[in-house]
């Protein structure tokens, strides 16, 4: 249940800016943002699931390309012993290689960003969707892009929206404003976004979180863990 904040320009010649939160298993061991991947994927950097071996985030700067992954419930009735991990369908997307047809992998909202165009895909087991992003401010969660029923979306978006990014240094400082913020719910209230999701049946909380710009120039991504997992202690990107 993570969560993506995403802000498009309606210029060409201005970045691309986003914020991703991970929602993860604290059991299930990761690598921080690094080149974890030298062969089949030379340059890339991302941060990387140890035990399937494929990304949570990652990017090709030279290809100016970023993808990152979102879990979604879905509806497909194949055997596990069917399905591969999704982490494979980021580090696919920043090779420009882009899910089609029926992905054998459980329900996702991949984001992916090439060159300043921004879309999602959403893959519910049985269909599988894309969303251009038009300019603007955008957030992504487990169900569809800007969805009035996510409640997380439909309590911080507006905020996200109107907060001024600088245009250059620590530019995701306003946005870390309104995330720390949001830390006045409790991590098990539907609205928040630094999660606690365990009372729902699922062994995940709130992590680490990435910023990302992706211009002309490339992509410059930065990392930071929470301190303690689904509460909030500050973030150092």
């Amino acid at each position: 249940m993570c969560t993506v904040v995403i802000r498009v320009p309606a210029s060409a010649d201005e970045p691309t800016r986003l914020l991703a939160v991970r929602d993860e298993d604290p059991a299930r061991p990761w690598n921080p943002l690094g080149r974890w991947w030298p062969e089949p994927h030379d340059g890339v950097v991302g941060v990387r699931d140890v035990r399937a071996g494929g990304a949570w985030l990652a990017a090709d700067p030279e290809a100016h390309r970023l993808a990152v992954l979102l879990n979604r419930a879905d509806v497909s009735t194949r055997p596990e012993s069917e399905l591969v991990s999704r982490g494979g369908i980021v580090l696919d997307s920043v090779d420009g290689r882009s899910p089609a047809a029926e992905p054998r992998t459980h329900g996702f909202n991949l984001v992916e960003i090439d060159r300043g165009a921004a879309r999602v895909l959403m893959w519910d087991g049985a269909t599988l969707r894309a969303e251009d992003l038009a300019p603007g401010t955008h957030m992504i969660a487990h169900d569809d892009v800007d969805d009035p029923g996510t409640p997380r979306i439909s309590r911080w978006i507006d905020e996200f929206r109107d907060a001024s990014l600088p245009s250059s240094g620590r530019w995701w400082g306003p946005w870390v404003d309104v995330l720390e913020r949001s830390t006045e719910l409790e991590s098990t209230d539907d609205r928040a976004i630094i999660r606690d999701n365990r009372p729902y049946g699922y062994p995940t909380l709130s992590l680490l979180a990435c910023v990302a710009s992706v211009s002309r120039d490339g992509v410059e991504v930065s990392y930071g863990e929470l301190r303690e997992p689904g509460h909030w202690g500050g973030l150092d990107l």
